[in-house]
């Protein structure tokens, strides 16, 4: 049994006792007993109020279900289906037209689009590298990835290759052309950049002298005026910075010597405690925190093995440069950190209560945040976070306005035990269930004084809409939710409400993940489409995509397109409604067989890691052997498809177990030189992972709102008992 430390009525796991009152209470004013003593209360005065609400989400669910089966084999009657959920209470009115009223925010968040990062906040070296991720090698993203096609003797190789080289130069100058235009003339053809009473001075390799098309573009530089060794530029809001060193192998074959461009990337980065993390317990919790806190404090550091030398990594400095005038001009060198907390339906055995009973976890979550915040609001590190004195909450998985209210009323407490200002914990709500999607508008109204981003969650809310309608008939081809007419009112609505609601310039309005991370080609073509929706920010899985994704927002004036889409409404809320079911259609064998074999070993692809090894978020290889991003949002969608065709008799639970048992195979290969890893198909009955997934699936229909934490969370605590 772990030791635990009774304090204020509570029981601690000790790991997590100690990390809190030897690490991070130190430095806040704030003692022990009194910290806790403030947490039991919360949870004494607001745990039977959260409870009420899980409740009413599954008496939801179950009202639901009987209305589907009571019409099974009927078309559907949308009409009648909009007014019993009205009538059930699912389905709310939307009050008058009002704007939020979130004040002290940084401008990251309210006045300058660009990537936002989710990173594990279990995992050191990836968060110090996402908060590092603000600055970013454009030449480095473009040479690594398959942005630069690897044709016409252009291969990457294990040296730098001068022909793959030439073409990055030539795509960055592409990509500054229309950035940062010159009033004549390519930056292709500079020959030299100098700092001059005029401004920027460009020499052309004609002789010729040429300066920005915009002269108000450059903002500052480094070095002498004459040879500068930075020059910093600004293209809406973002900065680019072109560094210049003739001795360097790239810039010696530059005519202007010019090195590199860097981009301003990762203007936020989410530290994600939530689906990313696989956290269960105390010690895993203690982990999550004492990052937090490092980098929230400006301290954290990362050692790791890198060509063969050992690497200490932490958080960069800040950026100075000299403007025009003369004066000094900081940038900050570090992302804006952003803090996912867990949503509402989670308990943790890391806390008991004075009954024995686990608290609720997202309590825990926005105290502990709250704390880890104070070290940055009162300067305890050598560096800060936010500059306007905030401390911003994603808060996700919450279920309509009552929901988004109760956690404005946790925050509030949170506050008040803490000391801090009213409003200073802002909320970021995602919209990632149904019941948010079609209440968004009264979900931001219950947040108003403190929301500070809507962010769509295409993966959670695929999830939920299976769930949801999973007594009503079979649904399409996982592939095809895409296509679905509820996807694009889904991802347009959230921008319309945000924008009726007063977000531009003072809250962002949010995109969700690139899942491909090797398909940088792929996401540098499609996810221009962001911005271009109106969205100020959109999630990016790795530093390199955050510094490809940022060239997207030079491309989009977003602020100027959320004036041209405020004008209009492009859906009602009533397309939300059209449940994605197959009709009549009835897919062939063949696309059963192909849906359950990429369904299952996706699943067992993720499960196997979460469960064996406590990765919460990974790239798992799909059949072709490609590389997706997975979380529990995938997961959900997954194990949710099967059980909802199982439920409609287009598979058998034998040929779902068959496909588990062939594709259980197939991950083990997949993982073969992994020295973590467990295989599965060598002993079904001895592994958990497996056990795991096949609860997933055969428990998916009673499982609530199709959520996988609570079969995760017991199935790795059990493989963590096993050793």
């Amino acid at each position: 049994m772990p030791k635990r430390v009774v304090v204020a009525g509570l029981s601690v796991e000790k790991t997590l006792h100690d990390v809190i009152v030897n690490e991070i209470l130190p430095d806040t004013s704030l003692a022990a007993e009194a910290f806790f003593a403030s947490l039991a209360a919360i949870v004494a005065d607001l745990g039977p109020r959260n409870r009420e609400l899980l409740a009413k989400r599954d008496a939801y669910q179950a009202a639901i279900d009987v209305w589907h089966n009571e019409r099974r084999g009927q078309p559907h009657e949308a009409e009648a289906y909009k007014c019993f959920l009205v009538g059930l209470g699912y389905l709310l009115p939307e009050g008058p037209d009002f704007a939020i009223e979130t004040v002290g925010v940084d401008p990251e968040i309210a006045l300058v689009s660009g990537p936002q990062l989710v990173v594990p906040a279990t995992n050191a070296r990836f968060a110090v590298n996402a908060a590092n991720a603000r600055w970013g090698s454009l030449y480095d993203a473009l040479y690594g990835t398959d942005v630069i096609p690897e044709t016409g003797g252009a291969a990457k190789g294990p040296g730098y290759n001068p022909v793959r080289g030439a073409a990055v130069v030539a795509y960055g100058a592409a990509f500054l052309d229309m950035a940062v235009p010159l009033a004549a003339g390519s930056h292709a053809d500079a020959a030299g950049y100098a700092v001059t009473d005029a401004g920027l001075t460009v020499s052309l390799a004609d002789g010729q002298a040429t300066a920005l098309a915009r002269p108000d573009q450059f903002v500052g530089f480094v070095g002498g005026r004459q040879t500068p060794k930075a020059v910093l530029l600004r293209n809406n809001g973002l900065h680019v910075e072109l560094l210049f060193d003739r001795a360097h192998p790239v810039g010696a074959a530059s005519p202007c010597g010019m090195k590199d461009v860097v981009l301003e990337a990762a203007l936020t980065t989410i530290l994600d405690c939530e689906d990313s993390v696989a956290v269960v317990d105390g010690p895993d919790k203690a982990a999550a925190y004492r990052n937090l806190l490092g980098l929230f404090r400006g301290d954290l550091t990362a050692r790791f093995e890198k060509a063969g030398r050992t690497v200490d990594r932490g958080p960069a400095p800040d950026r100075t440069f000299t403007t025009p005038d003369g004066s000094a001009l900081t940038l900050p060198g570090r992302s804006l950190l952003l803090v996912r907390n867990v949503g509402h339906l989670m308990t943790t055995d890391a806390v008991l209560d004075a009954s024995g009973e686990e608290i609720p976890e997202g309590m825990f979550d926005a105290m502990v945040t709250g704390l880890v915040g104070l070290h940055d609001l009162r300067g305890k590190g050598p560096l800060r976070n936010s500059r306007a004195g905030a401390i911003y909450i994603v808060k996700p998985k919450m279920h309509g306005p009552e929901e988004v209210a109760f956690a404005c009323e946790l925050f509030d407490r949170v506050e008040d035990a803490l000391g801090l200002s009213r409003h200073t914990m802002k909320i970021g709500v995602m919209d990632e269930e149904r019941r948010t999607s079609l209440n968004l508008k009264e979900c931001v109204r219950a947040a108003r004084d403190r929301i500070i981003f809507i962010n769509t969650g295409f993966l959670d809310r695929t999830g939920d809409e299976i769930h949801t309608v999973m007594e009503a008939g079979p649904v399409v081809g996982k592939n095809d939710m895409r296509r679905e007419p509820w996807m694009t009112t889904y991802e347009d609505r959230n921008v319309d409400v945000g924008l009726a609601c007063g977000f531009s310039g003072r809250a962002q309005i949010g995109k969700g993940m690139w899942a491909k991370p090797d398909r940088m080609a792929e996401m540098v073509a499609e996810k221009i489409g962001h911005p271009r929706a109106g969205a100020n920010c959109a999630w990016v899985p790795s530093p390199t995509a955050a510094t490809l994704h940022a060239m997207h927002y030079h491309a989009v004036d977003v602020f100027e397109r959320q004036r041209e889409l405020a004008v209009t409404v492009r859906h009602d809320r009533e397309t939300l409604l059209v449940p994605p079911l197959l009709g009549e259609a009835r897919p062939t064998a063949a696309a059963v067989a192909h849906e359950l074999e990429t369904n299952v070993q996706s699943i067992l692809g993720y499960v196997s890691r979460w469960v064996d090894q406590g990765i919460g978020c990974s790239k798992v290889p799909d059949l072709d052997d490609v590389g997706l991003m997975e979380d529990r949002a995938t997961l959900r969608i997954s194990s949710q498809h099967i059980a909802n065709w199982l439920r409609h008799g287009l598979c058998t639970e034998g040929q779902v177990r068959e496909v588990l048992g062939r594709m259980a195979a197939v991950v083990d290969r997949q993982n073969a030189l992994d020295a973590a890893y467990r295989p599965m198909a060598t002993d079904f009955e001895a592994s958990v992972a497996f056990a795991a997934a096949c609860d997933l699936i055969f428990e998916g229909r009673t499982q609530p709102n199709g959520y996988t934490e609570p079969i995760l969370t017991a199935r790795r605590r059990q493989a963590k008992a096993r050793g």
